[in-house]
């Protein structure tokens, strides 16, 4: 489970999350909050798979169900006082700084923040309903019952791919309008894979004036020049594998209930539609290409590196760093992060697959 302190994620946006706020008040996380989704969906997911052998499991279920339904309306009405992590205006998700005096201002800032709302969803079979009656049957009451519930999940009463279910904090339009930002190779979308923040900040940062006090983020696509975390703000542009394996992952789960008749633009304003699996393909290609050589025989991971990328010595040893240049993919950071850069061997892996299933 990857949660946004452990990645980073603290050091993305305009202050600290780690620390007291200068500002005093509290900041309602966008990615805090989806993080908890994503977690009650895993656990949702584990528990009914147990269930089959074990029907004391269908409790289990039934309470990360319950639990998720709460998290996504927290993504719209933060402890009940109708403070929305979804802008309107924007059509994107944002943290909230909710000040001691009650006001609330939203930190418009498009980063990996306002995308981790993709990773919370997961399909559900009839076949596995089928076999955990009493989960079924529980869940049914729970939704008649609380319909504010029910509706803000994505489509659970509208069965689609053979009465499969969908369960997901974005529905259809929110997914897409994300996707919209996230596909746009002027902001997110990197030609080895996705940025961290958009590289819209780079010739206009992102500014927040308060009480005297100018705060600013700026698009940086290798290491930060912030003094935040000892100067390791390293999530101000570049690539991380981690979330780009989820997102690439989420996207295919978003395909397995929607199928190849829901298209969306990729690149953004290319004017080219494409099917959700072809989209999570297209970003797999693009994390596996920093590692590939190119039509000149270069490496992206190795940068400007002119021994690791001629010395016959060297140009084979391919090392997974920590995270990767967020315009030329080069390599930076920890240079042997198997952890989680090795996840790459999994996409490779599912490329094959695709590859001799056509």
């Amino acid at each position: 489970m990857f949660q946004g302190g452990f990645l980073g994620l603290d050091n993305i946006g305009v202050f600290d999350r780690s620390a007291p706020l200068p500002t005093g008040g509290r900041i309602e996380q966008s990615d805090g909050t989806s993080w908890m989704g994503m977690f009650c969906l895993n656990m949702l997911t584990i528990a009914l798979e147990l269930a089959t052998k074990d029907s004391a499991y269908e409790d289990i279920a039934t309470k990360f169900f319950e639990h998720f339904l709460y998290i996504a309306e927290a993504m719209n009405n933060i402890a009940g006082e109708g403070i929305s992590l979804w802008n309107e205006e924007d059509e994107f998700f944002y943290d909230v700084l909710h000040l001691e005096h009650g006001a609330t201002i939203p930190l418009k800032l498009r980063s990996m923040v306002g995308l981790i709302p993709l990773f919370a969803v997961a399909t559900i079979e009839p076949s596995l309903l089928a076999k955990v009656p009493e989960f079924k049957k529980r869940l049914e009451w729970f939704l008649d019952r609380r319909p504010d519930l029910a509706k803000l999940v994505s489509h659970w009463q509208e069965p689609r791919m053979g009465q499969r279910r969908l369960l997901a904090i974005l529905r259809g339009h929110r997914m897409k309008r994300v996707l919209y930002r996230m596909l746009d190779e002027n902001e997110f979308l990197s030609p080895y894979g996705v940025r961290a923040l958009s590289r819209i900040y780079g010739e206009h940062p992102y500014e927040l004036h308060m009480d005297g006090n100018r705060y600013s983020v700026s698009y940086l696509p290798a290491e930060s020049d912030s003094g935040l975390f000892g100067g390791n703000s390293n999530w101000r542009g570049p690539i991380w594998f981690p979330v780009n394996y989820l997102i690439v992952e989420s996207i295919q789960q978003f395909h397995h209930y929607y199928s190849d008749d829901f298209l969306v633009e990729y690149p953004t304003h290319s004017g080219n539609k494409i099917a959700l699996n072809q989209v999570a393909d297209k970003l797999s290609h693009r994390l596996i290409n920093i590692f590939q050589r190119d039509e000149n025989g270069h490496r992206a991971v190795f940068g400007g590196n002119e021994t690791f990328q001629n010395d016959p010595h060297w140009r084979d040893y391919i090392p997974f760093h920590e995270y990767f240049h967020g315009d030329n993919g080069a390599g930076i950071g920890a240079s042997h992060q198997t952890g989680w850069t090795g996840l790459v061997a999994k996409l490779i892996q599912q490329q094959g697959e695709h590859h001799e299933a056509k």
